[in-house]
């Protein structure tokens, strides 16, 4: 048995979904006591899912676990996955899909620069991946289908397709798990039950497992999903059609596991997205220094810096007065220092070389 706290509860899912563990869980939780009384909050505590995995930390691997675990259990020999270029999913993908002896394709579209975006291109080089360049996100599906269907023409076998950020019903689940996983922690003494979650919302399936999760779980704790992609990627509509699907999958592999309504204190925040997908923000540039300061943690200003600039925005306009608020961290904070010193970036694609210029 998985010593995973939703299959456990539900032990028919291990059947129908094949998982191999590849994180360090549980993920520790830490008071902030001295910052939730300086920002007016009962309680501030923080969810250290940045070092979830011994490869690449974050949010990715609880997804992983099921997308790889699927992609074994069908016999695939590589994966195929997408992204931007600085996509920790890919990365998190690539390295994990090797330590499983699994081939490695990645379709990256442009992103702006930073230095999470070059460490991760190098990263990529460092895991072997084949990486393929797409010179518009909205070309970016038919690009790996196109990839994907060479790649049968040349071998036989097509690749196991893993969509961006991991956010199927399938990799979702990782998340249900997470939430369990929180409740565990609560019923152990280890925190209280939180009034509200605070989690960057990208490809959805980390807010939208934790969301049906504490609902499995009974909890009232609110989630607060912070936009940090287009509309087109994180929509309500979207996180109501990703929560039912996701719960129609385990209620199919495990009768005794009920269907559930979207908690109407599920919401999703928009005010911190800012011009587009990657580019900082105020608000959020302020939010990775403060964490940098204030709780010693290393954000970045695509997803996690936006997600905490959203509870610091919450927590000054006075409506976490009292409350007990909890930041999940999705960040990867390993050090990847020696993965990538002295790998040559003319190793990549010429469209990602120009991150290493000038």
């Amino acid at each position: 048995m998985i010593d995973r706290p939703l299959f456990e509860r539900y032990p028919a899912l291990a059947a129908g979904l094949p998982l191999v563990p590849l994180a360090h869980l549980p993920t520790p939780v830490q008071a902030a006591p001295g910052l939730a009384r300086s920002l007016g909050l009962g309680e501030l505590w923080i969810k250290r899912d940045d070092v979830s995995g011994p490869l690449y930390g974050g949010n990715k691997v609880r997804k992983l676990e099921l997308l790889l675990g699927a992609a074994r259990e069908q016999g695939a020999r590589e994966v195929l996955t997408f992204g931007a270029a600085g996509s920790n999913h890919a990365v998190a993908t690539s390295l994990y899909a090797r330590q499983l002896g699994l081939g490695r394709v990645v379709v990256l579209v442009p992103q702006p620069d930073s230095p999470i975006v070059r460490r991760n291109l190098l990263l990529q080089l460092h895991a072997g991946a084949d990486i393929v360049p797409c010179a518009h996100q909205r070309d970016a599906s038919w690009v790996a289908l196109t990839e994907s269907a060479r790649r049968f023409v040349r071998t036989g076998r097509r690749p196991f397709l893993i969509p961006p950020g991991g956010s199927s019903p399938r990799g979702t689940v990782g998340f249900v798990n997470a939430a369990l996983e929180l409740d565990r922690q609560i019923n152990a003494g280890l925190l209280p039950e939180p009034d509200v979650i605070y989690v960057a919302a990208g490809t959805l399936g980390t807010a939208v497992g934790l969301a049906l999760g504490l609902a499995l779980a009974g909890r009232r704790t609110a989630v607060r999903a912070v936009r940090v992609t287009a509309r087109s990627f994180a929509s309500d509509e979207r996180c109501r059609q990703l929560f039912v699907a996701t719960n129609a999958l385990l209620a199919k592999a495990d009768a005794g596991l009920p269907m559930v309504r979207v908690p109407a204190s599920f919401q999703m925040e928009h005010d911190q997205y800012g011009s587009g997908y990657g580019e900082p923000t105020l608000q959020g540039t302020r939010a990775v220094q403060w964490a940098r300061a204030e709780l010693g943690l290393s954000l970045e200003g695509t997803y996690t810096g936006k997600a905490l600039a959203g509870l610091l925005a919450d927590a000054e306009a006075g409506r976490l007065a009292g409350k007990r608020a909890l930041f999940w961290n999705t960040h990867d904070s390993l050090d990847h220092t020696a993965q990538v010193e002295g790998l040559d970036p003319a190793g990549l694609p010429a469209a990602f070389q120009h991150h290493f210029k000038g």
